[in-house]
């Protein structure tokens, strides 16, 4: 049966043209979707979840706190742990518990040490690449607005993200009772939430928009997590390998896998990512007014940053270096478009990229040196999450935990 995609799916593929500009230079291949390739995309933008959101309608049958609390305990104990547990909670955990045949552990560790290594680079990458270029999207961002996001803290948002990002990133942070694991099993069923009530929204327009959270969005932003990750770290300096690439993306991978992503999604290489990302950028980008109030949020966020000395100063240097990361990012066209103030170059990535070379090269000569960078690194990205909204608890999970139990 042939699945008509909706309305919104490239339709505005001018803007799409130029938000995707730079990955289209980066790619090896004419990453123009085929006839087969578009319509793919397009009926990804109509499918969810369905392991979560069977899990979901169980819980709303079953009492949304006792059903709460038994996912919690499978979560933190194993499914073996509920003797006679409900069967959608049962087939739930069953299947992400199940490692998928492709997992690789040694991967996944050295892609995190990767992430840990790159430091603040990955702040500014994941803020003004990945987050900032996703609100071109109008698509997403009528999720946004239906469940209320517009009117959080830009920063509070934007903490919450890095929580989970960090969470991926730990240690053993993707094994099964890992923090990792744990988050992203916690978002997964926040977004199941949110579908089913955004999907039930007098305002949401399937025709127009498809499935809320659906495949196509979710993917989008997981390859934003690590495709575009890549690039961006890359232009500010730290030169990492293939092997070092193909890690974080395998660890990527996982996370998307684990958060309900269908594998034919989830690419394993940084050419197959950026082709995928640049084709999805193709059908999501259309700005939109809600997308413009997203942007200027979060770029006058550091605005109200609780800096303990030289606060002016400090608040102009870091919405000034965040405007000139956008402006590599997204051109002057996605600026524009979002409405965001112009600036004539992207000075930061030109005196990033020469000194961070020098830096990163030095401190990665041998095992040792790496170990002690990506403990450093580690450092500073929890520093930089606590400078967001001034006391961010570092309890790896908090801040998703927060949305799960609040969630409509």
């Amino acid at each position: 049966m042939t699945i008509e995609p909706p309305r919104q799916h490239g339709a505005n593929l001018p803007a799409g043209r130029r938000a995707v500009s730079l990955l289209r230079l980066l790619t090896r291949r004419d990453p123009t979707p085929s006839e087969s390739e578009w319509r793919r995309i397009g009926e990804a933008m109509t499918r969810g979840d369905p392991l979560a959101d069977d899990l979901v309608d169980w819980m709303v049958g079953f009492g949304m706190g006792p059903g709460r609390a038994l996912f919690e305990r499978a979560l933190k104990s194993g499914i073996d742990d509920i003797p006679n547990a409900p069967e959608p909670l049962r087939r739930f955990f069953a299947t992400v518990e199940a490692m998928p045949p492709w997992l690789d552990r040694a991967r996944l560790e050295h892609g995190a040490e990767v992430c840990r290594m790159a430091g603040n680079l990955s702040s500014s990458v994941l803020r003004d690449g990945a987050l900032m270029g996703g609100y071109q999207a109008a698509g997403l961002n009528r999720v946004l607005v239906i469940t209320g996001a517009l009117e959080k803290g830009a920063g509070k948002r934007l903490a919450e993200t890095s929580q989970w990002w960090l969470a991926c990133t730990e240690p053993n942070g993707m094994t099964r009772f890992g923090p990792g694991f744990e988050m992203s099993l916690r978002v997964r069923l926040v977004h199941a939430l949110v579908r089913r009530h955004v999907s039930r929204h007098p305002e949401w327009d399937a025709g127009r928009d498809g499935v809320p959270v659906a495949q196509m969005g979710m993917a989008a932003t997981q390859l934003a997590f690590s495709a575009l990750f890549l690039i961006g770290i890359r232009a500010l300096g730290f030169h990492i390998s293939k092997a070092d690439g193909s890690a974080v993306m395998h660890l990527m991978r996982y996370a998307g896998w684990l958060m309900g992503i269908e594998e034919e999604l989830l690419p394993d290489d940084e050419e197959t990512g950026r082709v995928l990302l640049y084709q999805m950028g193709l059908s999501l980008t259309d700005p939109d007014p809600s997308g413009a109030r997203l942007a200027q949020a979060l770029a006058d966020e550091p605005l109200s940053r609780p800096y303990p000395r030289f606060a002016r100063l400090r608040r102009f240097y870091e919405r000034e270096r965040n405007l000139s990361l956008n402006r590599f990012f997204m051109r002057g066209a996605g600026m524009r478009a979002l409405g965001l103030p112009w600036r004539p170059l992207p000075w930061y990535p030109l005196i990033a990229l020469p000194v961070n070379t020098l830096r990163f090269l030095w401190c990665t000569r041998n095992a040792d040196a790496r170990a002690r960078l990506a403990e450093r690194g580690r450092k500073a990205q929890y520093s930089w999450v606590d400078s967001l909204v001034g006391r961010v608890r570092h309890e790896i999970g908090g801040a998703v935990r927060h949305i799960t139990e609040t969630a409509p």
